[in-house]
Formats: structure tokens, sequence, C-alpha cells
């Protein structure tokens, strides 16, 4: 029997797109299920995803799997054992979690802040938001990757944010050229892989979201 893969997704999410690049990375055909996340919830979503009700819900067979990470280390165990995305040594496998967890507790946050807000509130997070990229520009050292030569968790984890890239520079006034060279230097290589190219969305696309939700946002 053929196995069943949907991927209920919201285009602009950098959540969506980790599960995007892990399934695409292993060659995984899957039926991508676009969600209208701010009018209309799928009930397929309110069913698979009861709890938090967001996306992305990989469907495996029936199966929902839910939050970013969590699909992406159910696809690394469930398909292509031969390309893993995990590393297999025990201590590095905690670090790239580690690395992977602060993009969600520092990254997403200050760089959401940063592109939403205005005034003292934006140059805060956008402080916030750039130290945290520095930090993992030191964590990615001299490397092609942050697994080394092999493009792996972590890589999948944060290069999502590069979509974001344009709107936030333009929203906030900084240059991620001038500040995070070794960075964006990794993202364009990344940009150079098929799983990568197809999952991310055009970042001038996603500033003219960003700029309708600031609109709304500071309209409240």
């Amino acid at each position: 029997m053929a196995e069943e893969v949907i991927l209920l997704d919201f285009w602009p999410s950098p959540f969506g797109m980790r599960a995007k690049i892990a399934l695409r990375e292993k060659g995984v055909h899957f039926d991508l299920r676009e969600e209208e996340l701010l009018s209309n919830k799928s009930p397929l979503l309110l069913q698979m995803n009861p709890v938090h009700k967001k996306i992305p819900v990989l469907i495996h067979n029936g199966k929902p799997v839910c939050e970013s990470h969590i699909i992406i280390q159910y696809i690394d165990e469930t398909w292509g054992p031969e390309s893993p995305l995990l590393p297999s040594e025990p201590h590095e496998r905690a670090r790239a979690r580690f690395w992977a967890d602060y993009v969600d507790k520092k990254i997403f946050p200050a760089g959401r802040t940063a592109w939403r807000s205005t005034g003292e509130a934006q140059e805060a997070a956008k402080k916030e938001y750039i130290e945290g990229l520095k930090m993992l520009e030191g964590e990615l050292g001299d490397t092609a990757y942050f697994g080394g030569e092999r493009f792996g968790f972590l890589d999948v984890s944060l290069i999502p944010f590069y979509s974001w890239f344009y709107a936030v520079e333009t929203l906030t006034g900084c240059s991620f050229e001038e500040e995070c060279p070794k960075l964006v230097g990794w993202a364009k290589r990344c940009m150079q892989r098929e799983s990568v190219a197809r999952s991310l969305p055009d970042q001038h696309k996603v500033y003219d979201f960003m700029s309708e939700v600031r609109k709304k946002v500071q309209a409240q």
C-alpha cells in the first residue's frame, strides 16, 4: 500500500518551511495543503492538531505529527537513513537540538517584534535579533553548514528565517550583509540546494505579507 503523506502549511511560516525542506531533503513525495490561518482554519487542521490548532502538521498514513522540530526528527527517523539530518554522535546531536531551540526562543520572537513594531521597541528587538544571529554565526564558524560539510538539522531549523531578511532590513533599516556576512554566505549556500530553493517563498512576497500584518497590528 502506498504511503500517504500530507503537510498542512501556511506559506509565510518558517515553521512550515522546515517541514517542506526536510521532506524534500529525504525525497519524500507529499501532498501540500495550504491553510488560511488568518481567516478560516480547516476542519482537518482542527482535527489533527486540536491542542494548538497550528501548522505545520505532518499527517503520515492518517497519523498526525505536530511542532516543526518534532516533525523534522520524525522525518529523519522515518525516511532516508543514508542521509541523516541529525548527527549520529550523541553530544553533537544534543548541540544541534540546543541551537535549534535557541532559534525558536531567541531568533523568532526578536525578529517578529522587529518587523511588527516601531520606535524604541523596534530598535531593541532589532538589536536582540542581530545579536542572536551573530551568536549563531559564531557557532557556524568557518564551516559550510552548521553540521560541518553536511547540511543538517540546525540548517533546516534556521534557513527559513532567511526569507525574512529583506522585510526586516527594509522595515528596520539594517543590513545583515554588513552585520553577519558569514551567516548571509551560509544562507546563499543553502539556497543553492533544491530542497531549500523550492521551500522558501520570494522575499519580496514575504515583505508584502509582513507589511499588511504590520499595518493591522499597529491599527489595533
